[in-house]
């Protein structure tokens, strides 16, 4: 542990910056051993600082290593400047100036992929959030916008393809021989939005004709091999390009849009002006390599990447802590977008279930933070669930309490009036409020409280009058950082059902409707429908209204009542998920106790009808089958008894296999219909829906079920019926499982992409000695720590190994703090998210609970980076 240890920024602390930059013209002259980086940034002292003295202190990193500086062509001398701990201090400047400043890098070098570094044979940035420093010295932060020249220059025999932001106005060649190409942005960027891309890289050429009849070039850029994989990310351009036109009113505003495919890439995307980066497992797909999943996530980020061009480039943030200004927003435009490509309520549900799972337990743990944070020591580690999937929540609750009209006219308001400015999430909740004349001041404290809020729901009926009364209360746990909470304007969505599943029309507050929206904005509130016969069944929180925990003492018949009648598909779903998570807590403490496990289903009911009903969507059959994952019942759980969790879900699993074998067979082969691949929504839900059902037939441990999976691998033409079958194979415990796994390398080892998912289902399997074979892996030729991908295959996969990572004997602990250790130095931001399944401690069973914190206690005794201290101090606090 280092003796001084990094300090805390604090949003209370925020002063405009005490200088602009109105221009920034760069050069780079990349080398394969050293690169030159030359800057010239024309600056002026900005006045609304009000500070007329100050000393001009610019952002840099320990990799960057400055070999000239002038000011108005003047060099100054050393005595004249001061680097410490990273800053560059200029004592005496002008009010207006240009600053040139010449910087050394080693972009090879660069294990932490910020910056500037090499990716295979190309070089490429990555600068959000605090990267541009590692290139040179700069005022790197968010409210500083400047409008960026970039000139590259490059052995064209090596690097033909070179890209910055913006449109390319220049190419030539310099004295020397090799090749310089200028591009422009026009439009002012902070630096984290700089971008640059060189490299030997083969391109799809396309175009859009947007709304004003403007064609804009479309290109994506990839290397040789993988251009035949880019296809459909280029038709989710157009599609996500033409859709934002239509929903929100907002054009592409460039000549050109670029986007890049890179292998070593620490997130999914960048959507650098004009010019963006992806992570290749977020690009890439085709039927053979990529399944279902992967081409709805690969739209998805597409769309979202593209969306930022407005939500987050025109329009920025002013300050980190107002990640979710951008992050948020644009989530839930890129949900919208993918719901009105495929199916709503899916899409939904898929969204929900991530959202109840991962960031509830976030905002439960040691990370918990407000989608506004107030203060931050890595803001690296802020790229959470909370900011960007509650931060969504926010957004859709925003859309929910002042209707589509008006959330569409405010976003126009928001757009208009802060074109080309860093903003606050205030601005955006006050051009809301002003096109809506909604109030929204109450609102506004989801950005400022932590935790997720718990609303519980009580109920009576008068007969006599037709009165129906629903008493809610609502309560956010508090935080270390926040001991006291206050109540939320909560947007509760409620139906009301009679006991035939019928919806009813009630009264509530002088509106007449079969859905009312209740706005709960006080610690308790009663609401009253009229014009009832008697007792309804609620169906409360509609399509997930607000990210709370709902309490209601809801009857099993009820929840069977809502699982098969409700009109609103996503408490269908939910009521399926609650009486699996009610069974499953019966079974689970049978376990703890020691005792036989039994129950008497009434699932088994439940999906019994459900598979009768042939008027739903197979997706959303698909979705209602499979039971809640072990990550959320443990979510639920306090403490966690992993081994008892596994046990109940396998003992439910196969209880509904059994009674229902019949079912699931005809449903497998009802479903396994045969065909050239498409990425429909209507193909997808059926292999969807036929996977699933074969994931229960095999539970019956029938030589049929093992058979059909084995011929799906075989014969599957596509990756999603093929690693399906190689999956379940894998996880119950096919006799052919070892020759199926070993039969899948050798025919994807040249496909990087897909031997990642081999190496994370190899690592998943559930074994006592899953260390040794996780070791292994890790020794495999397949693998390679440089690589982000590769790494959160192998450990993601080893997470899900109960018996493995959960040995009682601590090993699987051990080993994930040894990689943590490893990749501290190496790469920071991959080594603090790997800490995730140790800051879980807390929740844990009592034996398993000491041994993650001894190993979270060996971390923090180490020389550690910001982005590992913070996680592992924050969760032994």
């Amino acid at each position: 542990m280092k003796e001084s240890q990094p300090s805390t920024i604090y949003l209370k602390d925020y002063k405009v910056p005490p200088f602009l930059i109105d221009k920034t013209e760069l050069t780079f002259d990349l080398d394969e051993t050293t690169t030159v980086v030359t800057s010239r940034l024309h600056m002026r002292r900005n006045p609304a600082s009000g500070k007329s003295t100050e000393p001009l202190v610019l952002d840099g990193g320990e990799d960057v290593k400055l070999i000239g500086l002038a000011m108005d062509d003047y060099a100054l001398p050393p005595e004249e400047y001061r680097i410490s701990e990273g800053k560059l201090i200029i004592t005496a400047t002008a009010d207006e100036f240009v600053l040139t400043c010449e910087t050394l890098i080693e972009p090879q070098n660069n294990t932490r992929l910020e910056g500037l570094y090499r990716s295979s044979s190309m070089f490429c940035t990555q600068c959000e959030a605090e990267g541009f420093r590692h290139i040179t010295y700069y005022l790197d932060r968010p409210d500083v916008m400047s409008v960026f020249t970039t000139t590259i220059i490059a052995d064209e025999a090596r690097y033909p393809v070179m890209l910055s932001n913006g449109n390319q106005v220049e190419k030539g060649k310099t004295e020397e021989g090799k090749t310089f190409v200028v591009w422009h942005d026009p439009f002012p960027k902070p630096a984290y939005l700089f971008a640059l891309v060189a490299g030997d890289l083969a391109v799809k050429n396309d175009s859009f004709v947007t709304q004003s009849e403007r064609e804009v070039t479309l290109q994506i850029f990839t290397e040789p091999h993988n251009l035949d994989k880019v296809d459909y990310a280029m038709e989710a351009l157009k599609r996500s390009m033409r859709w934002d036109e239509e929903a929100y009113g907002r054009e592409y505003d460039l000549d050109i849009f670029m986007i890049v495919a890179v292998d070593d890439f620490n997130m999914g995307a960048m959507e650098n002006k004009g010019l963006n980066i992806f992570n290749s497992s977020c690009l890439l797909a085709s039927p053979e390599t990529t399944t279902d999943d992967s081409y709805l996530r690969v739209e998805a980020i597409v769309a979202h990447e593209y969306f930022h061009n407005w939500s987050g480039n025109r329009v920025t943030c002013r300050d980190w802590f107002q990640l979710s200004l951008k992050e948020g927003f644009t989530v839930f435009r890129d949900q919208t977008f993918s719901a009105d490509m495929h199916s709503e309520i899916v899409k939904r549900v898929e969204d929900v279930s991530f959202l109840r799972t991962a960031q509830f337990a976030e905002d439960a743990g040691p990370m918990s933070h407000p989608v506004r944070p107030a203060s931050f020591i890595e803001i690296s580690n802020f790229y959470t669930l909370t900011i960007y999937e509650k931060g969504a929540e926010i957004v859709r609750m925003v859309h929910t309490l002042l209707g589509a009209e008006k959330f569409r006219a405010g976003s126009d308001l928001y757009f208009d009036r802060h074109d080309g400015q860093a903003v606050t999430c205030d601005d955006f909740i006050t051009a809301m409020q002003d096109s809506s004349g909604v109030d929204l001041t109450l609102f506004k404290r989801w950005y400022s409280q932590a935790g997720t809020p718990v609303v519980t729901a009580t109920d009576e009926f008068d007969s006599a009058s037709g009165t129906y009364r629903l008493t809610m209360k609502q309560q956010t746990p508090a935080t270390k950082n926040q001991p006291t909470t206050l109540p939320l304007h909560i947007p509760v969505r409620v139906g009301l059902l009679d006991t035939s599943g019928k919806v009813l029309t009630s009264a509530l507050s002088g509106s007449t409707s079969e859905e009312h929206v209740l706005h709960l904005n006080s610690s308790e509130q009663t609401f009253e429908f009229t014009g009832l016969t008697s007792k309804p069944v609620p169906s409360l929180l509609r399509g997930f209204s607000a990210p709370v925990k709902l309490h209601y003492d809801y009857s099993t018949s009820d929840l069977l009542l809502l699982m098969s009648s409700d009109t609103d598909g996503f408490n269908r779903w939910s009521a399926a998920q609650q009486i699996a998570v009610n069974e499953l807590t019966m079974l689970i403490n049978q376990s703890i106790a020691g005792e036989s496990l039994s129950l008497e289903s009434q699932l088994v009911k439940g999906f019994k009808a459900l598979l009768s009903d042939e008027s739903l969507d197979p997706a959303m059959v698909a979705l209602i089958l499979t039971l809640p994952s072990q990550a959320y019942l443990s979510e639920l759980a306090n403490p966690i008894h992993p081994a008892a969790i596994k046990e109940a879900r396998q003992y439910l699993k196969t209880l509904l296999a059994n009674a229902l074998s019949g079912e699931f067979e005809l449903l497998y082969n009802k479903h396994n219909i045969q065909g050239e691949y498409q990425a429909t929504a209507e193909d997808i839900a059926h292999r969807s829906l036929k996977n699933t059902a074969l994931s229960y037939w095999v539970e019956t441990n029938s030589d049929q079920a093992h058979q059909a999976t084995f011929e799906q691998f075989r014969t599957a033409n596509n990756m999603t019926d093929q690693f399906s079958a190689l999956s379940i194979a894998v996880h119950s415990n096919n006799a052919k499982a070892t020759d199926m796994l070993a039969a899948f390398y050798e025919q994807w080892k040249a496909e990087p992409l897909v031997v990642n998912k081999w190496l994370m289902l190899s690592a998943s399997q559930d074994s006592s000695d899953a260390v040794a074979s996780v070791k292994a892996l890790m020794e495999h030729t397949a693998f390679d720590l440089k690589n982000p991908n590769k790494v959160r295959s192998v450990l993601g996969g080893f997470g899900q190994s109960i018996s493995g990572f959960h040995n009682e004997d601590g090993s699987g602990y051990h080993f994930l703090a040894d990689q943590i250790i490893l990749l501290n130095s190496r790469n920071p931001q991959i080594a603090s998210r790997l800490c995730t399944p140790l800051t879980r401690w807390k929740k844990m069973e009592a034996k398993r609970s000491e041994k993650m914190k001894a190993e979270l206690e060996r971390i923090l005794a180490q020389d550690l980076s910001k982005d590992v201290y913070e996680v592992v101090s924050k969760s032994l606090a």
